[in-house]
């Protein structure tokens, strides 16, 4: 039997609108490899009328959080409109299953970013706003925290968006290219107490390198490369947290408005 991107996508549909597992698919149905993890998130941003997307996700951009996610390397992952949110945010806690946060940097194009080979400064040159921001990641794939990836594979986590669920995204300062966004440190804050930190070179050594990673990237190339207007979240400087009841998320950076959700 030949590989179905589209019963996958719906599968993955199916699973989120009843708040059941999503993964590990049913036999006969996974995508076996990258490239058909790839195409079923293209059919799933088509299920949802997301194509052009409103973003992308960037997911394991460190090393660490590569081996955490039993990740090759970096992965991507759409975005739709509907869950990107303005900070500070004030979202229901029970429209989130099993919900994780992640501490983030994220931008903003200014120019579209054609797929293939592309370096830092040409990145760099399309962005229009840089911003702090707070990803909320999610563990569709079984037992806390992260499920059971293995069982589930890294093409089906792929297909599902790579954990995305929503973003916020902070105030963006007006001279961010007099910054060093590769020194810049971000903290993360549970109900004003930190958890974890790091700093933007956690993110392929630089944020605009993991930018540049992206464009060139095949998930990008499925959906004819990058637009302007785009939002990015260029990935984690910190592991996500997990998290058990509803609170509040800081994410603070140098130099940027923070980063805010309030779960209620």
């Amino acid at each position: 039997m030949s590989f179905d991107a589209a019963r996958v996508a719906e599968h993955l549909h199916a699973t989120r609108a009843a708040r059941t597992p999503a993964g590990p698919l049913p036999a006969g149905t996974a995508p076996a490899t990258i490239a058909e993890g790839i195409a079923a998130q293209h059919a799933l941003a088509r299920r949802w009328g997301a194509i052009p997307p409103a973003g992308f996700k960037i997911g394991a951009t460190t090393t660490w959080m590569q081996g955490y996610l039993g990740l090759p390397g970096p992965a991507a992952g759409f975005m739709r409109a509907d869950a990107i949110h303005r900070g500070p945010a004030v979202l229901a806690w029970a429209n989130y299953r099993n919900p994780g946060v992640e501490c983030e940097i994220a931008v903003r194009l200014a120019h579209d970013l054609p797929p293939g080979p592309c370096t830092p400064e040409q990145a760099a040159a399309a962005v229009g706003e840089v911003c702090a921001a707070i990803e909320i990641v999610e563990n569709r794939y079984g037992p806390p925290p992260m499920g059971d990836l293995k069982a589930v594979g890294t093409p089906t986590l792929i297909a599902d968006q790579v954990f995305h669920a929503a973003c916020v995204l902070a105030a963006p300062p007006a001279n961010w290219r007099a910054m060093d966004l590769g020194a810049v440190q971000g903290r993360f804050l549970i109900d004003g107490v930190e958890k974890a930190s790091g700093h933007g070179r956690d993110l392929l050594g630089h944020p605009m390198q993991a930018l540049a990673w992206l464009a060139a990237s095949a998930e990008v190339a499925a959906f004819g490369g990058l637009r302007a207007g785009q939002v990015v979240m260029l990935g984690s400087v910190t592991p996500p947290l997990w998290l058990d009841a509803p609170c509040t998320v800081t994410a603070l950076f140098d130099g940027f408005a923070p980063a805010e959700i309030r779960f209620v």
